[in-house]
């Protein structure tokens, strides 16, 4: 017998959007006023639209006043209108990265309900809004979400085109936006799942439908133009960004070699960390459908290219994400199917027994949580988390590596945000198992929906307590008190290391033996400023009657106070293991 359709809503998919748009806003806007951006790339990257806005130039990107070639326009432009309309902060800088959630959240509803009904759509929605990863990844001010809906929308249309050939040319803007914001990789994706799918099903007729004359003119009409114009303006841009920063990257030969590479078990393990709790059930997502769906072998063959493309190459965790909607609607629509069986059926005892995968885990970290509050009863918070935390800096290339930093101690300045994420953790995952034993299914789901973003929202309020250890705001709020015009502001190091110091403040910074990583091209070019000092230039400028302040660690004060006159070097501010030392009080 045909099984029964996809289990429909108790409500109208109105009500279902809304809810979604809704959990997405309270989780991704509810976390854009705080924290301060972060140094790294957070800040680095969100300086780059200050500086379109400064130069009024939309084609070359700036980062300090020098050449910045390595990303595409598509983050930085969109970031940058945001200021104009906004102001300069950081609200505005993250306001790209939540419109591009809540649309690939909505894209891919919208493609499980059209595939599996109303309820997968739901569901899929849900996973992607509320799963580990989309958070942890839009924390930084990174293009990866932009591409992840981008390539989302082409494979939308391109499903869509299968009944109604018109979708064909959403196919093509789509690719053209994944290639405006990360690449070619941009083109990677959709071209490729796209055309294993026609391969496998042997739907040739889709090669006609997809408007291949039409399609790639107005792909090019969109994506070539900033490519072009890059290549015409600045010398050597063709080498730099689609050899350097596409094929020597992909093959780890990329000049100059600034990350490492993610062991291959890792890259493709953590995705049940980064998909969780949802990856609870990747066992109905591998079970033999009950009905054929073509839209399962699409997702599969989706996120089967993300993983193995990235497979052979340099790899961040954080790079899988164009396959989180892939997945999500696998799960979504898995965890539907199950749902129709009947409850005393085999798929229903399965469900049950899935469910208390996150129940189990819940119940553990909040056991574990509630030891750890315990054991730090009685440490003393000083308002400054860095105090408490270890170094493990051999851990940080990974994206939970400053985790290896916490101590005991640590939670004595965690106290609300561990304890909220116990008690979220000890009791909602478990009430979800509980509904499920119920045979409330649609209250289950909803409820390990709703707990996921209650523990997201309680991770938001830890990594609030972690600004002053990831963000050197305070630094340069306390530079800004005291700055006069002509007053030179030094970064011990590499942009990166303290770029949030330099969105935060106006002037441009001088970087003490900073010419490495991501300015060391662009500091080639003759339109580079003088802002990269060495040893006899800050010794020189220390005994000058003109203020320097100079931002440097806890590890790099040593050698400046044997290199600068004692006499002269006082400590204005710190914060976050942090100093700002000053020649002149």
């Amino acid at each position: 017998m045909p099984a029964a359709p996809p289990l429909s809503l108790p409500f109208t998919w109105r009500a279902a959007v809304v809810l979604l748009v809704l959990v997405t806003l309270l989780i991704y806007l509810g976390s854009a006023w705080t924290p301060a951006l972060l140094d790294d790339a957070d800040a680095g990257h969100a300086e780059v639209p200050k500086e379109i806005l400064e130069r009024g130039d939309w084609v070359t990107f700036y980062m300090n006043g020098v050449r910045y070639l390595e990303k595409p326009p598509l983050l930085f432009w969109s970031a940058a209108i945001a200021y104009r309309v906004l102001g300069v902060n950081q609200v505005a800088a993250r306001l790209p990265l939540i419109a591009a959630v809540l649309g690939a959240v909505l894209l891919a509803a919208a493609f499980g309900r059209r595939a599996g009904g109303a309820r997968a759509g739901l569901y899929a929605g849900l996973a992607l809004a509320s799963c580990f990863g989309t958070y942890l990844f839009t924390r930084i001010f990174i293009a990866d979400i932009l591409l992840t809906f981008c390539v989302t929308l082409a494979l939308y249309c391109f499903w869509r085109a299968r009944q109604a050939p018109i979708w064909a040319l959403g196919f093509w803007v789509g690719m053209a936006g994944a290639v405006l914001a990360k690449g070619l990789v941009g083109m990677v994706f959709p071209l490729a799942t796209a055309g294993l799918y026609i391969a496998a099903t042997g739907e040739w007729v889709l090669v006609r439908r997809m408007r291949p004359v039409a399609g790639p003119l107005l792909f090019l009409l969109l994506a070539a133009p900033w490519h072009i114009l890059g290549s015409l303006r600045t010398p050597h841009f063709a080498w730099f960004y689609f050899v350097n920063e596409h094929f020597l990257r992909y093959l780890g030969m990329r000049y100059p070699k600034d990350y490492d590479k993610v062991p291959l078990l890792l890259f493709w393990g953590t995705n049940l960390v980064w998909l969780f709790p949802w990856s609870a059930w990747l066992p109905l997502a591998v079970q033999p459908a009950a009905t054929k769906n073509p839209a399962r072998l699409l997702w599969w063959i989706w996120a089967g290219v993300v993983l193995v493309f990235f497979s052979f190459s340099t790899r961040q965790e954080y790079y899988t994400m164009p396959a989180y909607p892939a997945l999500a609607l696998l799960l979504g629509e898995s965890l539907a199917r199950a749902e129709e069986a009947d409850p005393a059926g085999q798929r229903w005892r399965w469900l049950a027994r899935l469910q208390a995968i996150p129940a189990a885990a819940g119940l553990l970290a909040a056991a574990a949580l509630g030891a750890l509050l315990w054991l730090s009863r009685g440490v003393r918070t000083t308002g400054d988390i860095a105090g408490l935390l270890g170094s493990h800096p051999e851990y940080y290339t990974l994206s939970l590596g400053h985790l290896f930093d916490l101590k005991v101690e640590t939670f004595a300045a965690l106290r609300w945000p561990a304890a909220c994420a116990a008690v979220v953790l000890g009791m909602g995952y478990p009430l979800a198992w509980r509904l499920r034993v119920r045979r409330r299914h649609l209250a289950a789901s909803l409820a390990t929906a709703a707990t996921a973003a209650a523990f997201l929202l309680s991770a938001h309020a830890a990594l609030v307590v972690f600004e002053p250890y990831l963000s050197s705001r305070a630094l340069a709020q306390a530079i800004e008190k005291t700055w006069r015009p002509g007053d030179r502001v030094v970064l011990d190091g590499e942009y990166y290391s303290g770029s949030s110091i330099g969105f935060y403040l106006k002037p441009k910074l001088f970087l003490l033996n900073g010419r490495m990583t991501g300015l060391e091209f662009g500091s080639r070019y003759p339109d580079c400023p003088p802002v990269f000092i060495g040893d006899a230039d800050i010794e020189r400028w220390w005994r000058e009657p003109r203020r320097v302040f100079l931002v440097t660690d806890g590890v790099r004060r040593a050698r400046l106070e044997r290199l600068l006159p004692a006499e002269r070097t006082h400590v204005l501010a710190a914060s976050g293991g942090k100093f700002v030392l000053t020649n002149l009080l």
